[in-house]
């Protein structure tokens, strides 16, 4: 952190890890500055904070994390259909 401000790579980095842990005062402070001058990077953080907040709403929903998706019975039986067709073909 030799220089004034961060570039546009750093504070994207520098967001990312905001939201998972608490940065140092200095690191805020450029953070904020760059986000005041830069629209890019502010739009980056609303999408970052907007992804966050969807992830949190869709466990709140009650996925439960410890279940695998299925697949649905009538697309295992298409797949389980194909296999055998395309192990028979290979047979004969």
């Amino acid at each position: 952190m030799s220089h004034w401000m961060f570039n546009c790579q750093e504070t994207s980095k520098k967001v990312s890890k905001s939201m998972d842990q608490n940065l140092p005062l200095p690191e805020r402070m450029m953070i904020a500055a760059h986000l005041w001058m830069c629209k890019y990077c502010r739009r980056l953080k609303d999408q970052m904070l907007m992804l966050r907040n969807a992830l949190r709403l869709t466990d709140l929903a009650g996925e439960d994390k410890d279940r695998s998706p299925t697949l649905p019975s009538a697309a295992r039986r298409r797949i389980e259909l194909s296999i055998k067709k395309l192990y028979s073909d290979s047979v004969e």
